[in-house]
């Protein structure tokens, strides 16, 4: 059948071919670093992590960017707020989101330009803007006339009698058109500026993306992503500004994960609704909140509670149970059990590429994973050799690799220990019954202190080695 993908500009899916064949240049906005990242924006970086992982799988080259926003209003704000040069503290949660990347294992990208870093290739595509009749001056600030593209509004479906100003805009009577949005804002006292044709001033918020891709992706690329709240104004204005200058389509693609939800709203920085990455990962392994997402198709909204991310932390025990090793020694004759285990891969194998090939169906991706963590459980009890097995465990753990899952626990602790531990959680239950709290918590420590974690739910507690 071959991949097809879900095109926001056409509201359809689309046989998947890339401008250069067997290669793909794909752009994904990145976070607006002015506080610390929460787990909406590790979801839509893992929901773009999985489709290169997969793109690379089925043999394309991938050479993706993300960006960091590093001049902003909100960094303005929240360094005035705080003392700070705008500059430092977006750097400082730079630094932070980079390390959230390898927390999540979430493939660096190729490129991760900053706003920054890229002031000359933003200021050279604004005066190209206005040369072209596409951009005017008033008083130091730049602003795009939105009545010069004749198809302004095709991504979101909007009409331009109908829009307002760029969310992060107010009203200015001085611009042509309430839907004219800035290309490039003068300089004010306290703010971050540099030197353009028009004097000192600093970007607007969508120029920056269009200058990035093109410098580092060329006037056309294959995918351009990012959540469903950019779809308008920044991508709309990505691609008036964009396409006005080249003549070229901007993006063959646009691909737009859903919103994670909190408390039944959106998560956001600015509302303070948001669980921290930081505070998720001390609490859960990173290949929980993988599953969280990978559960859900990446188009839709996805609610976040304590008792999913239980349910994605059992989801991730039963695909590590897959791993114990076979309970005859030697090879011996290929049964039933290791015939049926054969044909089990093979059939795995199948179901995974065609849910991934359909607009990249996580959910039935990973179900065809958990039925060959089936297969395989089955066959051991069957009595199937460990040759077979280790063959269907390493087809699990190279599939689940496509998705990112590490499975680092997968090889299963020594029996022995496990049994002392479970034996020291039984205790450490009762001490708590007891409200004997400080015995209970000596256990916890000093298991933590040998690397074996605890991590009390609902439904009881679950153990893990580090």
């Amino acid at each position: 059948m071959g991949l097809k993908i879900f095109n926001t500009l056409s509201r359809k899916k689309e046989p998947f071919a890339t401008e250069v064949e067997g290669q793909v240049r794909m752009y994904v906005c990145g976070p607006t670093v002015y506080d610390q990242a929460h787990i909406g924006h590790a979801m839509s970086s893992i929901v773009f992590d999985v489709i290169r992982r997969y793109l690379e799988y089925r043999g394309y080259q991938v050479r993706h960017v993300m960006n960091y926003t590093d001049v902003d209003d909100k960094i303005i704000v929240r360094a005035r707020e705080l003392g700070q040069d705008p500059i430092q503290l977006a750097q400082h949660f730079v630094e932070q989101y980079d390390r959230h990347l390898q927390e999540l294992n979430i493939l660096p990208p190729s490129v991760r330009p900053r706003v920054s870093s890229e002031i000359d290739g933003i200021v050279g595509m604004v005066k190209g803007l206005i040369e072209a009749g596409h951009a005017y001056r008033v008083n130091g600030d730049v602003y795009f006339d939105v009545e010069h593209d004749p198809d302004y509004g095709k991504l979101s479906g909007r009409k331009v009698e109908e829009m307002l100003a760029g969310a992060r805009l107010e009203i200015d009577e001085r611009k042509r058109n309430p839907a004219d949005f800035a290309l490039w804002k003068a300089a004010k006292p306290g703010e971050p500026s540099w030197d353009s044709p028009w004097g000192r001033g600093r970007p607007g918020w969508h120029i920056e993306c269009s200058a990035m891709s093109r410098r580092h992706l060329g006037d056309q690329i294959d995918i351009h992503g990012g959540g469903n709240d950019l779809i308008f104004p920044h991508h709309e204005n990505e691609i008036a500004q964009t396409e006005s200058l080249t003549g070229r389509q901007f993006s063959r693609y646009w691909v737009h994960n859903g919103m994670m939800q909190l408390n039944g709203d959106t998560m956001s920085k600015s509302t303070g609704n948001m669980l921290p990455i930081t505070e998720f990962l001390q609490q859960h392994e990173a290949d929980v909140l993988r599953l969280i997402v990978l559960n859900s198709h990446y188009r839709s909204p996805l609610a976040f509670s304590s008792e999913i991310a239980e349910a994605a932390a059992n989801g991730l025990e039963r695909l590590r149970s897959a791993f114990k090793p076979a309970e005859t020694s030697g090879a011996g004759e290929a049964g039933p059990a290791e015939q049926n285990l054969t044909e089990a891969v093979a059939t795995t194998q199948a179901e995974f590429a065609a849910a991934m090939d359909d607009d990249f169906n996580t959910p039935k991706a990973l179900g065809s994973l958990f039925d060959l963590v089936r297969s395989i459980n089955l066959a051991r009890d069957g009595g199937a050799g460990q040759p077979a097995l280790q063959a269907a465990q390493q087809q699990l753990r190279e599939l689940a690799g496509v998705l990112g899952l590490r499975l680092a626990a997968g090889t299963v602790p020594d029996p022995r220990l496990a049994a002392l531990v479970e034996m020291l959680v039984e205790i450490r239950e009762e001490l708590r019954a007891a409200e004997q709290w400080g015995l209970a918590d000596r256990i916890r420590q000093r298991l933590a202190d040998q690397d074996i974690l605890l991590e009390d739910g609902k439904h009881g507690t679950r153990w893990r080695q580090g």
